[in-house]
């Protein structure tokens, strides 16, 4: 019996075979050391499935709609960026007390600053002018510094426990709150206010091929889409399997340079929102910032909301204090972050300089987290 060439030309596709080698190379070489020229095999390759998650990414969310295929993309890594999380603490020890936090935060700053920043830079570049709904924009703004807000600079100050750290009763209200708090989010963004987060037209108005859909093109079919969601968790897997894989020459790397601890977190973070930072710099090319802001805030949701009760519940295991709280240079960038965003999301159009100011403070972030 033979294939035919549709199905032959889809199991050949390179979005198709890159997340299926790269999982196998992950299998191989999972809990080894290795050399050199192997490390930058291993790296092709996770360049390789990311590519391919943001490929099937989409194709899920043009199956699914807005604002339901933004969610697809910001849950699936926010999953397995906690299971990097947790197993990283769990075989590093005492020097991975501050991974979530870190880690965590720099989630933060690159989806509110990097990914944000750029979606608003490519539209403004499209159309000068980048448009976007304040009204949902704003409630996923409010929702991000609440959670920032609770979770990563409400344990500086407690002072049930020395240092920057919950107790146990802080911490299981901060994950319930937390976790509450995203739930409730992606019930008003996929419910009766759906409507808030499409992308929107230079007068404002949801755009016609956009209330039924997403896009011009006829969505895929369900079998197209199930195979194609398969193979994002594939990619996933294998992006962040093989980037652990590659984590000890990554430390070994930070080390050498001389650099804090703390920048493994940023290192972790650039590698796991690839995929979404790519994206969403697809969707503001084709005029969609609304779709670029949704995964760039809700990525940020989903990173503290799924991720502080899942270490909540990892702690109960795991040996040494959990770090939470932020120091002093962190508390301001997030404030100064937190300032502009509100600046740049109340009037629902943006220019280049909105764009700018956001990308200055990414850079701003990453070079005070190598040289703090």
């Amino acid at each position: 019996m033979r294939m035919s060439p549709m199905i032959r030309s889809r199991l050949t596709d390179w979005t198709t075979v890159a997340p299926l080698v790269a999982v196998l190379v992950l299998v191989m070489t999972w809990g080894r050391e290795l050399p050199g020229p192997l490390i930058f095999v291993v790296a092709a390759l996770l360049a390789a499935a990311v590519l391919a998650a943001v490929h099937h990414a989409e194709v899920v969310a043009h199956r699914v709609g807005e604002p339901y295929g933004s969610l697809v993309l910001a849950v699936a890594v926010t999953v397995i960026e906690v299971g990097l999380i947790v197993t990283l603490m769990i075989s590093g020890g005492d020097k991975t007390q501050a991974l979530a936090r870190d880690t965590v935060f720099a989630a933060v700053m690159i989806t509110c600053n990097g990914i944000l920043g750029l979606s608003l830079l490519l539209g403004a570049l499209r159309r000068q002018v980048a448009v976007f709904n304040p009204e949902g924009t704003g409630g996923a703004l409010a929702t991000v510094a609440t959670l920032a807000t609770l979770s990563l600079v409400v344990p500086t100050f407690t002072t049930s426990r020395p240092g920057p750290e919950f107790s146990p009763a802080q911490l299981a209200f901060a994950a319930v709150a937390s976790l509450a708090l995203y739930l409730l989010f992606v019930m008003v963004q996929t419910g009766r206010h759906r409507d808030y987060f499409l992308p929107v037209t230079q007068e404002g108005s949801i755009l016609a091929e956009d209330k039924d859909g997403d896009g011009h093109a006829e969505p895929p079919s369900t079998r197209t889409a199930l195979a194609s969601l398969a193979l994002l968790v594939v990619a996933l897997v294998a992006v962040v399997g093989d980037a652990k894989t590659i984590s000890p020459a990554i430390e070994s790397a930070v080390s050498a340079a001389n650099l804090p601890q703390a920048f493994v977190g940023v290192v972790i973070a650039l590698l796991v929102l690839l995929p979404e930072t790519l994206a969403a710099a697809r969707a503001a090319r084709r005029d969609r910032v609304q779709i670029s802001l949704n995964l760039a805030l809700g990525s940020a949701m989903a990173s503290i909301g799924l991720t502080i009760p899942a270490i909540a519940i990892a702690s109960i295991w795991l040996d040494g204090p959990l770090m939470l709280g932020l120091g002093g240079t962190q508390m301001t960038l997030l404030a100064l972050t937190a300032v502009a965003a509100v600046l740049t999301v109340v009037p629902g159009r943006a220019t280049v300089l909105q764009g700018g100011v956001h990308l200055v403070l990414l850079a701003a972030f990453v070079f005070l987290a190598a040289s703090p």
